[in-house]
Formats: C-alpha cells, sequence, structure tokens
C-alpha cells in the first residue's frame, strides 16, 4: 500500500498504521491521519537533541527512560489491542517512568513527559489536537519549545488538567514538577540559534 492509496478522511487504527510500509511519517490522532513534516530542519533537531542529551543525562542510574523520536506512543482507550487504538504519537522527546508501559513497539500509555518543539506549519496540530489528547490520557508535563519565538512552556496536569507555566525566555530556567532537581536553562537551550530560524 502507497501512503496516496489511504483514505485521508477515514479512520484507522494501530494495527492499521503497524501493517503500513511507506516511507511518509505520519501519526494517528483519535483515527486520523496526520502527515508529519518532511524531517526536521537543523534548529529542530538541536533542540530536540538537547533536550534530549539533558535528560538522558539527568536520568542516569535512576528509574525513568528518556526517548527520541521516532518513537511510537499508543494511547490506548478502553482496550490495549491493537485493533482498538486508534492514537499514535511520535513526540519529538518523552520520558516514562512506568517501564511496564514499554515494549518492543514504543509505549503503550501516557508517557510522564511529552516534548514538542513547533515546526512551522504544524504549530495547530501541536497546540490544539496533541494538547487535547496529552491531557486526556494522563501526561504529567507536556512542553512546548518554540524555536522562532525562543520560548519554552510546560503544562502540568493537576486534578485532570493542564495548568501552564508562564513563558520561559531568556534568563530563565524552567524546572520540572515530574523529575524534581531537574531544570532547564533557557539560555543553553537557544544558544547559538538566531531568533526566529
Amino acid at each position: 500500500m502507497k501512503f496516496a492509496d489511504l483514505d485521508l478522511n477515514g479512520s484507522y487504527t494501530y494495527a492499521d498504521y503497524f501493517s503500513w510500509k511507506f516511507d511518509e511519517r505520519i501519526e494517528l490522532l483519535k483515527g486520523k491521519i496526520f502527515k508529519m513534516s518532511p524531517a526536521p530542519n537543523r534548529v529542530h533537531q538541536k533542540l530536540a537533541g538537547f533536550i534530549y542529551t539533558r535528560l538522558s543525562n539527568f536520568l542516569d542510574n535512576k528509574s525513568c527512560e528518556v526517548y527520541v523520536a521516532p518513537f511510537d506512543v499508543r494511547i490506548p482507550r478502553k482496550s490495549k489491542n491493537d485493533k482498538e487504538i486508534i492514537t499514535v504519537i511520535q513526540p519529538d522527546v518523552c520520558v516514562v517512568c512506568d517501564l511496564e508501559k514499554l515494549d518492543s513497539k514504543g509505549c503503550l500509555g501516557a508517557p510522564d513527559i511529552v516534548v514538542e518543539v513547533l515546526s512551522p506549519g504544524n504549530n495547530a496540530k501541536e497546540l490544539k489536537n496533541k494538547y487535547a489528547i496529552y491531557e486526556e490520557a494522563g501526561v504529567k508535563e507536556y512542553w512546548v519549545v518554540s524555536p522562532q519565538n525562543q520560548w519554552l512552556r510546560i503544562y502540568t496536569l493537576v486534578d485532570g488538567k493542564f495548568h501552564e507555566s508562564p513563558y520561559y525566555v531568556a534568563g530563565d530556567v524552567a524546572n520540572s514538577a515530574v523529575l524534581s532537581g531537574f531544570s532547564l536553562d533557557i539560555n543553553a537551550l537557544f544558544k547559538g540559534i538566531p531568533v526566529d530560524e
């Protein structure tokens, strides 16, 4: 099957997703296909890599694990059966502390932390569709990074609803409520990246 053969108005499951062998990168958001951007640009990769490295170093010899895209996160509804799962997302970076959720295919269930680095053209998808999915699934922290505006915002789950942090900008240090003791220096995160790149 080719990507062009898919009905973009249809509804699909993880069983369908797992059977596809085309080159296009996609995600399933509540059964609907969302084509991901072509290969992320240099700045996107640098920011995701920086965050992944900082988290990986912090988590060394700790019980949580960190993963970088491409890495499938399947969000089950009532059943964990592949034919029942209609949401499969590839966050740029994610942290999983309940290692029972990890299997050979990726993560089955909500990670503790999800990081998305915004790319031109897909900001609405990240901020609207994924926000609702992550909140509903029980992701404890959702970090959104804007390379163009050079800010980081953390949405922390409290009583089933996300509460947003202020924008962390140059001169700020962002702290995680989920990973006690972990902080991210915003100057270091955006070092060497021109504004609006």
